[in-house]
């Protein structure tokens, strides 16, 4: 809804989801058949100033403290699931960066802007959105930094 109300152009993707799968963002790629840094995933730190949502692509994990960093602070920790999915509305595997419930300080790997559109989860499982990088940053007023690693 977000990118509608933006006028945002986009593409939703379903794909079948496999409720036994545990890499969401993999299954995701697999299913669509777009490459593995394309295909972003959406992940919930904990900082010394609370929440705080990653983007990056599902072909790495997260630099936590170059997430940290980007945001001006020492240290940052995964977020419990259940603290998670409270605060952003969506189930882990299908949590989307827009349209939490609460919009949290956001920072997008910069690897997103070496394409012309990426993939991210749409809100629920076996849902992606394809769009934009720019459209995302902008939505999301995030930051953009070197957060991934390889993995």
């Amino acid at each position: 809804m977000a990118l509608t109300k933006a006028k945002a152009d986009f593409t939703l993707h379903p794909y079948d989801h496999d409720p036994n799968a545990q890499a969401y963002g993999e299954e995701a790629a697999d299913a669509l058949g777009v490459p593995y840094d394309r295909i972003f995933k959406t992940l919930v730190a904990e900082t010394e100033s609370g929440l705080v949502v990653a983007v990056v692509p599902v072909s790495g994990k997260l630099d936590l403290k170059a997430l940290a960093s980007a945001l001006g602070g020492k240290r940052a920790a995964m977020a419990d699931a259940a603290k998670v999915e409270r605060v952003t509305g969506y189930v882990v595997g299908g949590i989307s960066p827009l349209g939490q419930r609460k919009q949290l300080p956001t920072v997008v790997d910069s690897s997103a802007l070496d394409h012309e559109t990426i993939y991210f989860s749409a809100g629920r499982r076996g849902l992606q959105i394809e769009t934009a990088p720019d459209k995302l940053i902008t939505l999301t007023r995030a930051a953009t930094a070197p957060i991934g690693k390889a993995g």
